[in-house]
Parts: C-alpha cells; sequence; structure tokens
C-alpha cells in the first residue's frame, strides 16, 4: 500500500471504526465472540474505564427515563392527551426490546469498535431531532428510532465496568454494569424541575443530547479491546427478527395503553393480540428447525430457564411499586417533582447502595438468594405503605421506598448472572437466546407491572368512590355541617347562596375520590405484598426442594 494511500480520509476513517489486531494471551481471551478481551489494565486506565462505563451507563438509562418523569409537563408542551403521550415511553420500550436479539450478532460480525461508534452517533443524531418536534407523529417516530438506537449503551456499559476491575472481580463487574443504568429513573425525576425551569421540554432533550456527545466522545478517545469476530449473521435471523420484534412491539402497544383506553373499550387491542400471537408463533416455530437458531426453543423450554423467567418477571412486576405507586399515590395527595428532590435523592443513594451491595456480597454458588432476599424485602416495604392516609407525605415513605430502590438493584445483577451462566454452560450459542430473554422479561415485564397495577388502582378507585359515595347522607348533621364550612370558606368570593351551596358539595365531592384514590393505592400496596410474599415463599420452596434433593443424592 502506498503512503498517498495510507493518507486519504477514507483510510483514516476506516482506521478509525475498525479494531486493531491483538494479540491474546490464553487469560485475555474473549469469552465468546462478540465480547471484548480482558487484557491486564493499569490503575489510570481501569479508572477511565469505570468512569466512561458511568457516563455512557446512565446516558443510556436516562433516554427514557426523562420521558417517563415528566409526562405531564411534555403532555401540555406539545398539546397531546393522555392516551398519546403515553405513547412516547410505550414506543421506546416497544423497539428497545427487541433490538438485541440483532446486535449480539452485529458484534460477533463487525466487532466492537464499529458497534460502539455507529450507534452511539445513531443515538446523538436522532437526541438531536427531538430537538424538532413539532407534532405527535414526528415525536412518535422520532422515540421508536430512540429505543432502537438507546439499546447499546447498556451493552456498552457493562462492557467498559468489566475492564475496570481486576479479572479476579469480572463477575462483580457485571452486577455493577448491569445496575449503573437503573439509577437513572431517580436521578431524572432529581434533574427535570431544574432543567424544566430553564426552557421548558426542550432542555430535557438537550441534556441528553450532551451526554451522548460526552458518551460519543469518551468511547472515541478509549476503546475497548477488540474482540474475536466470526460470520455471524444468516437470512433467516431477519425473518425471525421481524416476526420477533413485531409480536413484541405490538405486546408492548397493549400493556403500555390498556389500562388507558380501558381493555375492553378498544378495539384495537383485540387486533394487535390477533397479530401478535400468530407472529411470535411463528417465529417460535422457524428458530425450532433451524440449525444455528437465534432463539434455542429446548432451552428456553427447559424447567429451569421457565423458573427464572417467572420470578424474574414477577420481580419486575412487585418493584413496579415504587415507579407507579408510591409516586402516585404522592402526586395524587399533591406532591410533584419539585417538592420531592431529598425524596429522588434518598432513592438513587440507596439504589447506587444496592448495586455495591449486590457486587460486594455476590456469591455465584447462591444466586438465587439475594432475588429472594430483594423481593422479601419488597413485601415488608409495600405492607408498611398500605397504612397510608391522606396526611401521608414523602418524608412518612422515605424508609419504605429506599428499601425498595435497594432491593430493585440488589437482585438486577445475581438474576443476570444467574441466567448467564446457564447459558454460558450449554454454549455461548445460547446467550443470545438469554439475551432475548432477559431483555423482554425487564422491558416488557415493567410495562406489565405499570399496566395490572395501574388497572387494579383504577378498579379499586370506582369501588371505593362507591363506596364511599353511599356512606355521604345530606340529612347528616355532620355531611351537613362540612358541606357549610366549604360554602362559608368562599363566602367573600361568591355572593349567590346557591352557588355557594353548590360549590361547597363539589369540594366534598373532591375530598370524596381523593379519599377514594387514597384506599385504592392502599390496596394496591397490599396486592403487591401479597404477590412479593407469594414469590418470596415460591423460591424458599425451590430452594429446600434443592437442598432435599442433593441431601438425597448424597445419602
Amino acid at each position: 500500500m502506498s503512503s498517498s494511500t495510507l493518507l486519504t480520509p477514507w483510510y483514516r476513517l476506516r482506521r478509525f471504526l475498525t479494531e486493531q489486531e491483538w494479540e491474546f494471551a490464553a487469560h485475555e481471551r474473549p469469552v465468546m465472540p462478540g465480547s471484548p478481551g480482558s487484557p491486564d489494565h493499569p490503575l489510570r486506565r481501569q479508572i477511565a474505564y469505570a468512569l466512561i462505563a458511568v457516563l455512557v451507563g446512565l446516558t443510556g438509562g436516562l433516554g427514557n427515563s426523562l420521558i417517563s418523569a415528566n409526562t405531564y409537563q411534555l403532555q401540555g408542551a406539545l398539546g397531546l392527551d393522555p392516551v398519546e403521550i403515553a405513547w412516547l415511553p410505550t414506543i421506546y420500550v416497544a423497539t428497545n426490546a427487541s433490538i438485541n436479539l440483532l446486535l449480539v450478532k452485529f458484534r460477533q460480525e463487525f466487532g466492537l469498535r464499529p458497534f460502539a461508534l455507529i450507534f452511539l452517533g445513531l443515538y446523538a443524531a436522532i437526541t438531536f431531532a427531538h430537538l424538532f418536534v413539532l407534532d405527535f407523529s414526528t415525536a412518535l417516530i422520532v422515540r421508536a428510532a430512540s429505543g432502537m438506537a438507546g439499546a447499546p449503551l447498556s451493552s456498552l456499559c457493562l462492557y467498559y465496568m468489566m475492564q475496570a476491575f481486576p479479572a479476579k472481580w469480572r463477575l462483580k463487574a457485571v452486577v455493577v454494569g448491569i445496575g449503573v443504568p437503573q439509577c437513572a429513573t431517580p436521578l431524572a425525576r432529581m434533574f427535570s424541575p431544574d432543567l424544566l425551569a430553564m426552557s421548558q421540554w426542550r432542555t430535557l432533550y438537550l441534556f441528553e443530547l450532551g451526554l451522548a456527545l460526552l458518551s460519543v466522545a469518551a468511547v472515541a478517545l478509549l476503546r475497548l479491546p477488540p474482540t474475536v469476530r466470526q460470520k455471524a449473521f444468516e437470512p433467516l435471523d431477519f425473518v425471525t427478527f421481524t416476526l420477533y420484534g413485531s409480536a413484541v412491539a405490538l405486546f408492548a402497544a397493549v400493556l403500555g395503553l390498556g389500562r388507558y383506553v380501558w381493555w375492553t373499550n378498544a378495539t384495537w387491542i383485540a387486533w394487535a393480540l390477533i397479530a401478535a400471537i400468530p407472529m411470535l408463533a411463528a417465529a417460535l416455530l422457524i428458530e425450532h428447525h433451524r440449525a444455528n437458531p437465534l432463539l434455542n426453543t429446548r432451552w428456553l423450554g427447559s424447567a429451569d430457564i421457565l423458573r427464572f423467567a417467572v420470578v424474574t418477571i414477577m420481580a419486575r412486576i412487585v418493584l413496579s411499586e415504587q415507579t407507579f405507586a408510591a409516586v402516585g399515590l404522592l402526586t395524587v395527595l399533591g406532591q410533584n417533582n419539585d417538592q420531592l428532590g431529598t425524596f429522588f435523592l434518598l432513592l438513587f443513594l440507596a439504589s447506587a447502595a444496592g448495586v455495591a451491595a449486590s457486587a460486594i456480597t455476590l456469591n455465584v454458588e447462591k444466586l438465587a438468594h439475594p432475588v429472594m432476599l430483594a423481593i422479601g424485602l419488597v413485601a415488608v416495604a409495600a405492607w408498611a405503605d398500605s397504612y397510608s392516609t391522606s396526611l401521608t407525605r414523602a418524608p412518612q415513605m422515605y424508609l419504605t421506598q429506599m428499601v425498595i430502590a435497594f432491593a430493585g438493584t440488589f437482585f438486577l445483577g445475581p438474576s443476570l448472572l444467574f441466567g448467564m451462566t446457564r447459558a454460558l454452560q450449554q454454549g455461548s450459542g445460547h446467550i443470545i437466546s438469554f439475551v432475548a430473554l432477559f431483555g423482554i422479561l425487564n422491558s416488557v415485564g415493567g410495562l406489565a407491572g405499570t399496566a395490572m397495577l395501574g388497572s387494579y388502582q383504577t378498579i379499586r378507585e370506582k369501588a371505593n368512590s362507591a363506596a364511599i359515595t353511599q356512606a355521604v347522607d345530606p340529612t347528616d348533621p355532620i355531611v351537613t355541617q362540612r358541606l357549610q364550612a366549604g360554602s362559608a370558606g368562599l363566602a367573600r368570593v361568591v355572593g349567590d347562596p346557591a352557588l355557594r351551596s353548590a360549590e361547597g358539595g363539589a369540594l366534598l365531592s373532591q375530598t370524596a375520590t381523593r379519599e377514594a384514590n387514597v384506599l385504592a393505592y392502599d390496596d394496591v400496596f397490599r396486592l403487591v405484598a401479597a404477590l412479593a410474599a407469594a414469590t418470596f415463599l415460591y423460591l424458599l420452596f425451590l430452594l429446600a426442594r434443592r437442598r432435599w434433593r442433593e441431601r438425597r443424592a448424597l445419602a
């Protein structure tokens, strides 16, 4: 190759995007194609890897959290109704949940360097496009694209964090890497009021864009050790992904919007399920008969993996107690993000403590124990929250919600390692199947939890409201006194006695609605406590049965 060729811009770009040659020692080789090598790094470089991992992880986590935490503000700014604004976080999850099915093979075939720079660049470009959103249709398209482009950020956070730890602590690095993005939700609620005060909703996207550009610069500056590449894609992969991705997106749409349009009132929900179930069945049928499947249906259908799926999705459902029920109760009682800065700061600290405690106490021989402990903590905290009243404020929920925030990050790393170790025991080809399963359990499971708890809260609010209304007797002296007190408070501004009396009745009706909502959220807390307790007992039964079988085998 001539010197003039070496200096061409195209060659420089290709050299920047592609990976350098790397001679791996035996202990430095990647665990599987598509994952980085594990060379020994000096302390200074390890610190740099850790900082980049935190930056990329929080960038990815904030991608959807900033929207979910500010739906009311965005709804007003964009002129959307509650159903339309609910589409924005839902469409992000719908495209984000399934794209990892292809990204694993992309890393295997093209390497880590193109994977990191291409998708981070796309994420930054799409975040920039958010600034030009003017209506609902463009907002929906941009959020869908953002979900696909943002999916690789969690993988990059994990890989960079693995380089920051010595080889003997790599499993602890996995726990930290998977936990960092989970800390973004309380951070989003902490920062949102200040960001919105600067320049309304566009400041949210400017902040996200700044993080994305910093991530691009950091990843370009310090690259990951290259991987071992191999031919990975097959034509049937794209057929399976189209069917599987479309089915997951339809399921996500149903779960995300069902409680807003109500399940039995919107005919499109039935049509979505009618289309999604055959497409998912067709994808699984194709994969069942392939020699090199994306989804190993035989392994995914094994008893061990099915139990893992049940426990993980139950954990995601009960952990929705914090994002839906606790925040929802405080919102009903008149508190918003502006007044909850200390509350979310404590949740962030508890989440970070959960990540640290999970990494420190990690025992690969007892990966089910942290999951069981976390779910047990949620059961106790949710039961304590079920005694909330209309006088409850954030300080009364500090302890219980910190416990749930701690549990939410404490269980995630061991849960990931539990499935990953079993996938690696069957061969590296099972990793793609596990990534697909874990992604759908956490992403769609979170939507399922919110849908379930939100629907139950609506049903209980109607029942409680009817019971309270029936108990209000206008001839009761206490009710009459309450109506008169409400009217007296308006005497200076409303001169008509009849109108004052009507306004007093309206104030009493508002109070009754608030009390019905508080009672409904208490019912939700009790439901979460019951589900968490049942999951805890199920895990306890599985552990006891395993020990009994081990003792019987030894005997």
